[in-house]
């Protein structure tokens, strides 16, 4: 990884009161952004503005590169039916246009379903809901997804492969992020470990570089940090 080796080399993408700042491609793919600012992006380019991260960049990725906006189209549609009720779901619920969607009535169906105290949704779970969105695919099943989705718990390495293979999975950046710093050597020397990462990570965000913990870090913000020492 290319060290962050000056901080002049920091570029910001700033946001103006009305509209937005004109960014180049360059500047787009060199800069981290969260998802309400994708959002924003979308709708200044009058864009699609459902989805995911990974979605909602690939379409200002697109209209930065020449793409006609009218030319870019939405891989996935806001649902228009009402979310179903908990008692409502059943095995043979479609994923696509019932209304199922991952909330907390979701989340008590399948509490039930496997007898569990607490349920959390599965990565694999939103990767398999969202192919079958993009594909319009109106045949899947909740049980199916619940059948596909163990089958991918029980193979990690087909897992793994999946999940790399997904664009969601480079959204996580921030997670990432924290995750690194907070399980490395440096991490011990600050009392307030979540602020730190924040602090780095506002420089990395806005900078060319990967969007990822480097233990030089410490080194290049160590005077902006070190209020959080021990």
């Amino acid at each position: 990884m290319p060290l962050l080796n000056d901080i002049n080399a920091l570029k910001i993408i700033k946001f103006g009161v009305g509209t937005l700042t004109k960014i180049t491609l360059n500047d787009f793919k060199e800069s981290y952004f969260y998802k309400n600012e994708l959002i924003r992006l979308c709708r200044e380019y009058h864009l699609p503005v459902y989805g995911t991260k990974a979605e909602l960049s690939h379409y200002v990725y697109l209209y930065l590169s020449g793409v006609p906006a009218e030319k870019i189209k939405a891989y996935r549609t806001s649902p228009t039916k009402p979310s179903l009720k908990a008692d409502e779901i059943t095995l043979k619920t479609k994923l696509v246009g019932s209304g199922f969607t991952f909330n907390n009535e979701a989340r008590k169906f399948f509490a039930d379903y496997f007898n569990s105290d607490h349920f959390s949704f599965k990565k694999e779970m939103a990767v398999i809901k969202r192919q079958a969105e993009t594909n319009n695919n109106t045949n899947m099943t909740v049980g199916d997804l619940i059948k596909q989705s163990q089958k991918l718990q029980n193979d990690s390495t087909q897992r793994v492969h999946i999940l790399a293979k997904t664009s969601e999975e480079a959204t996580y950046q921030w997670n990432n992020f924290v995750k690194d710093f907070c399980h490395s050597s440096e991490s011990y020397s600050f009392n307030d470990k979540l602020k730190v990462a924040a602090l780095l990570w506002k420089h990395v965000k806005h900078s060319k570089q990967p969007k990822r913990y480097s233990h030089d870090l410490v080194k290049i913000f160590s005077e902006e940090i070190s209020q959080f020492r021990k």
